[in-house]
């Protein structure tokens, strides 16, 4: 009989199997985890609860390119949505029924998206749209470099479920 420097080979080789058997486990609950709820801030949305609203709620896609729909956290506002990315990137949220835009005034510059205007508030690393042109403002708020299909895929709902009105800017100051 001779002896060796460590523990007997079956000794061994459970403890390795146990370790990898540990490591699977910890990735399958990780893989299978549903993601955090998102968190959406009140702000103030006289108009969140009108018909309107409810209609482009119901109207919004699972999927804006790499955001997916994402559950808000309680207690949302009403009149909100969002969509998370498959990264780590901050989510992109939409609220319905808000006030106009302190900023839309008269010669205020706005994009046309498909049939629908846009008018752009803020910098930085987040932007957030108000479409002006419909019963309701609608803000979509979108991390930096978001792309140009969330703001597409919303214009799409938009169109389908708003009808298209004249534009209302406050007087230029």
């Amino acid at each position: 009989m001779t002896e060796t420097d460590g523990p007997p080979r079956a000794v061994f080789i459970a403890a390795l199997a146990v370790a990898v058997a540990a490591l699977v486990g910890v990735i399958v609950v990780a893989a299978n985890q549903e993601p955090a709820p998102v968190p959406i801030a009140a702000v103030p949305a006289p108009k969140a609860e009108d018909p309107a609203c409810a209609a482009l709620l119901a109207a919004l896609p699972d999927s804006l390119g790499d955001y997916e729909r994402a559950e808000a956290a309680p207690p949302a506002p009403p009149g909100t949505a969002a969509w998370r990315g498959t990264d780590e990137t901050e989510p992109v949220i939409l609220r319905c029924g808000l006030d106009r835009p302190v900023d839309f005034v008269v010669g205020a510059p706005l994009q046309m998206v498909d049939d629908v205007s846009w008018f752009r508030v803020g910098e930085g690393d987040r932007i957030t749209w108000f479409v002006v042109d419909r019963s309701v403002y609608v803000a979509l708020t979108l991390p930096q470099n978001s792309g140009a299909t969330p703001i597409q895929e919303i214009s799409r709902a938009v169109s389908a479920t708003l009808p298209a009105q004249e534009i209302d800017p406050a007087p230029a100051r």
